[in-house]
């Protein structure tokens, strides 16, 4: 029989142990008998592990006393899974069980990424933070009440913000610092738009060693043309020449524990020339790895993954490597026509659905305005867009409407038919009924049998790594953070496309090795006790559901984890069946101190 977890545990009486006992103190914890996955990829074994003060002390049988255990028959065992690309920058402040992903097994999250941080500010304008919070809110989609109440801004430096989540988060969390931050506390309003003199680049370049002297894990920045900020200007970072750039990759060499994250117009199709002559020059020039988000494998665009992984080849070539994210799974993303989406970034879209809603509605109505957005969505310059473009394969979601009644769960191709309408105007009049609030589902064009065997093929790439779950952001838009138990289940029991220990090894040793992190990714004695106990008969990812549960009832989608018996950050029980124990166990890790330079030679 289970006995309760370790995070309800009492305090023991203190007492001197016997001579012998200081030598050997009691175990915390056994967990016996469990299918021990061990994140190298070895194969599954048998075995005992006990956890002491936080860190794995034994595995195999064992015999040793321990304050509490449980029997883990029938359950794998695996190292907690490490999630590369999250946005968990703000939510940690009001859920710092970061869910859902601690619900699926991550137990140590990458944030920080995409150029976007919330520190360091500028004590002399204190309207920076709210400029932050806008900005956070359009480019990441995360709801401005929730940044406004949810987290206490209480921070300039971005030491004082890595301190200000220090001891009160349930996940480990690891956070590069952003570039529009560090343009911004410099140059000011100036950084949208404008370039740096000589002085204030060496000023950005100091704040980013500072950064990195108090624990960032490095740089992060973004090109790409779908970042805008709250006033629906280019984001600082876009304005950076490559000279900035490579100033800033240079800074990153000098820290023990470092990596680039990077995002440019093409990591959304296809890579220019120049996009990837910098990835690899930045690369190169900090000698550490630079990772980017992310790669969609499509096999009906076949030359997109030679041509996006030419990038880790020309790193290679110049001393640096460039690694591609890329998920395991299909994400599902809901759309509408009355809040900003995915639709508003093809290309000629922006403009009507930035309309208000009245005059959007006349304009979605006029068969010309239709035919013209039609085609910019199926023309090339909208890229990896023109997956959005088959309007007949959306699912209608959740509809407001008397007019609407029946309608959820059905496809856009079938009412049309029965309507006599193309597909396009037919969900035109249905979001227009429900005065644009309808919540529309695309199908995935890339779910045939073809894109699987590519997905599974380029996975076994050198510079390619599972992750780009984008946690934390675009809250009310897509739920990709069970990426980890879909894709296990599927490993399991659906497609097979890899094996149990295979796949366990790409959620977290893989990760675990690109950042550095010292003693995480695998249960190997003397590592730090992050595990997930799951049930392979059902371990899986429920369907995202939309919940009110931020700051000021704000909605999100979450996802339930099916199979998952616990998970343990640091040795502690932080999920019980899929339940937060209230333990806030997790460590903010430090470059240098909890991360070792990962070398590109």
């Amino acid at each position: 029989m289970s006995t309760p977890s370790i995070a309800h545990r009492p305090s023991p009486i203190a007492v001197d142990p016997p001579e012998s006992r200081r030598q050997h103190p009691m175990l915390d914890h056994v967990i016996t008998g469990a299918t021990v996955v061990d994140g190298t990829g070895a194969p599954a074994r048998i075995a005992d592990v006990g956890v002491r003060d936080g860190r794995i002390a034994a595995v195999g049988r064992i015999t040793e006393a321990a304050r509490t255990s449980e029997d883990a028959a029938g359950l794998v065992l695996a190292p907690g899974f490490v999630d590369p690309h999250t946005h968990y920058d703000a939510q940690l402040f009001w859920d710092p069980y970061a869910t859902p992903s601690l619900n699926h097994g991550v137990t140590t999250v990458a944030a920080g990424n995409c150029g976007f941080t919330l520190a360091p500010l500028n004590p002399s304008r204190p309207d920076d933070a709210d400029y932050t919070r806008r900005m956070m809110s359009k480019v990441e989609g995360m709801s401005l009440v929730a940044l406004e109440e949810g987290a206490p801004w209480s921070w300039h430096s971005f030491g004082e913000y890595l301190d200000a989540l220090e001891g009160r988060i349930a996940v480990n969390a690891g956070f590069m610092v952003g570039h529009c931050a560090l343009r911004r506390y410099v140059m000011g309003p100036d950084a949208v738009g404008g370039q740096p003199t000589g002085e204030q680049l060496a000023r950005i370049v100091g704040l980013l060693h500072e950064a990195m002297d108090a624990g960032a894990w490095g740089f992060s920045t973004t090109q790409s043309s779908t970042h805008s900020d709250g006033d629906g200007r280019p984001v600082a970072s876009r304005h950076a020449r490559p000279a900035e750039l490579l100033a800033m990759a240079k800074a990153v060499g000098e820290h023990e524990g470092t990596q680039i994250e990077a995002i440019v117009a093409g990591c959304l199709d296809q890579f220019s020339d120049a996009e990837i002559d910098l990835f690899a020059e930045l690369s190169a020039a900090a000698g550490r790895p630079l990772n980017w988000n992310v790669l969609t494998i499509d096999a009906s665009v076949p030359e997109r993954v030679p041509r996006q992984l030419a990038a880790s080849e020309r790193a290679r070539k110049a001393g640096g490597r460039v690694v591609a994210l890329t998920m395991p799974i299909l994400t599902p993303m809901n759309m509408s026509l009355g809040t900003f989406c995915a639709l508003n970034l093809i290309p000629g879209w922006g403009p009507v659905l930035g309309l208000p809603v009245p005059e959007r509605i006349a304009r979605l109505r006029d068969p010309q305005v239709r035919a013209e957005l039609l085609g910019r969505a199926d023309s090339k310059e909208a890229g990896v867009f023109r997956r959005l473009a088959d309007f007949g394969r959306y699912v209608i979601g959740d509809t407001y409407s008397e007019a609407n009644r029946g309608l959820s769960g059905r496809v856009v191709k079938d009412i049309a038919a029965e309507r006599g309408q193309d597909p396009f105007s037919c969900l035109v009049e249905i979001c227009a009924a429900d005065e644009l609030r309808t919540v529309l589902w695309p199908m995935p064009p890339d779910n045939d049998p073809a894109s699987w065997a590519l997905r599974a093929e380029t996975w076994r790439h050198e510079d390619v790594l599972l992750g780009g779950s984008d946690a934390g952001a675009h809250l009310d838009r897509m739920c990709g953070a069970p990426y980890t138990t879909r894709f296990l289940g599927d490993c399991l029991r659906g497609r097979k496309l890899v094996g149990l220990e295979q796949a366990v090894k790409m959620l977290t040793d893989d990760p675990a090795r690109l950042f550095g992190l010292r003693g995480r990714g695998r249960i190997e004695e003397g590592f730090h006790a992050d595990l997930v106990l799951f049930d392979p008969e059902r371990i899986e990812a429920g369907p995202a559901t939309l919940v009110h549960d931020l700051p000021g009832d704000s909605p999100r989608l979450d996802s339930r984890a099916l199979g998952v018996r616990a998970v343990w950050v640091n040795g502690v029980a932080a999920i019980r069946d899929d339940v937060v124990t209230g333990a806030v166990p997790g460590k903010v890790l430090r470059s240098g101190r909890d991360t070792r330079t990962v070398g590109t030679r």
